[in-house]
């Protein structure tokens, strides 16, 4: 209609056609940067993003040499508690991290045992906790036992604290011997507790490294080890926290003392040792049909030499016999190779 204020249909169709076209047309890139925030990212090359509320005060370095000290902790710890305790026990390092002190001790289960250590002359203390699986594994073995954990997290008792206490001060010494070529330093235990509520010895959001070890007790039971360092009691020793160091620390030979010392303790460990008369090979019917008084013929000759097993392992050959009323046998050769058993 002429004059008409209305739009007819093909008009407004027309009109939304347009301007979609419009809107696709001027859709911006996703990709686009605009060119002020190209020359930011451009001026920031060479630059460190630094967080003022979680710094980062170790350097890789640091933290791969406190790695390479504690894997030394580790392995002489496995050969310390698996003597001690007479327990098959390895140690391992999991992770090597920088926190700080409050995410440290947020981090912490319920119970767990908790042992607060000087090492001179360092300044402040640092502080090892146990998980509260290993510790009364390991308490039931002195006391004892099979080397079994209790199910369920308990305090302990006064005379459990005790014995956990002497565990604490072989493994500080341990911890003295895996410093020993980075930084002599002597240990001391200050006290035990199992409370998770850590004592303020380090501001909440001072800077620590946070070892983590695993202990594995007889392929049974697991449970985790972790040493806390605030960074002021490194803060002095960082320059010999280095990879240098480390390497001019391993060219250093084992002494006689050191020696010896692992030999002793090995040598309170028990090893099984078993005699193989001989074998054979009979039929499942000759087998159900075996009574009371039946001989098996062995393969073994009456002159051949018994082979001598340590801890299922064939070393040695021997002649059995007797002595003072006991069956014995006398060790006639080692075996160096599985050439010898043929």
């Amino acid at each position: 209609m002429p004059g008409s204020d209305n739009l007819s249909q093909s008009e407004i169709d027309q009109l939304f056609s347009s301007l979609s076209s419009t809107l696709e047309e001027s859709e911006p890139d996703k990709n686009y940067i605009p060119a002020f925030l190209e020359n930011l990212e451009e001026e920031k090359k060479g630059y460190k993003l630094y967080n003022f509320r979680r710094p980062d005060k170790f350097s890789k370095d640091h933290l791969k040499v406190l790695q390479d000290i504690h894997k030394e902790f580790s392995r002489q710890q496995s050969l310390l508690l698996s003597a001690y305790l007479r327990l098959g026990i390895d140690v391992e390092v999991v992770s090597v991290d920088q926190l700080t002190y409050e995410e440290f001790t947020r981090s912490l289960p319920n119970p767990v045992t908790v042992c607060v250590l000087e090492l001179n002359p360092l300044p402040g203390q640092i502080v090892m906790i146990i998980s509260h699986e290993v510790t009364f594994c390991i308490v039931d073995r002195m006391l004892g036992g099979p080397g079994v954990g209790e199910p369920k997290p308990r305090e302990l008792t006064d005379i459990e604290e005790a014995l956990i206490k002497r565990v604490f001060e072989k493994i500080a010494k341990t911890l003295e011997k895996a410093w020993k070529n980075i930084f002599p330093v002597r240990s001391e235990v200050i006290g035990i507790d199992n409370n998770a509520i850590l004592p303020q010895f380090a501001s909440p959001g001072e800077i620590t490294a946070l070892i983590t070890l695993e202990i594995q007790i007889a392929e049974k039971q697991s449970g985790l080890l972790s040493l806390c360092f605030p960074y002021p009691v490194l803060e002095n020793v960082l320059e010999q926290l280095s990879t240098q160091q480390m390497f001019r620390s391993r060219g250093i030979l084992s002494s006689p003392e050191d020696k010896k010392s692992i030999l002793n303790k090995l040598g309170s460990s028990n090893v099984n040792i078993n005699v193989t008369l001989g074998k054979t090979r009979i039929t499942v019917e000759d087998f159900l049909d075996l009574k009371v008084g039946d001989v098996l013929r062995l393969d073994n000759q009456v002159t051949e030499d018994l082979v001598i097993s340590v801890n299922g392992k064939p070393k040695f050959l021997g002649r059995p016999g007797t002595r003072k009323n006991k069956l014995a046998v006398t060790i006639t050769d080692t075996i160096n190779s599985l050439e010898n058993l043929k």
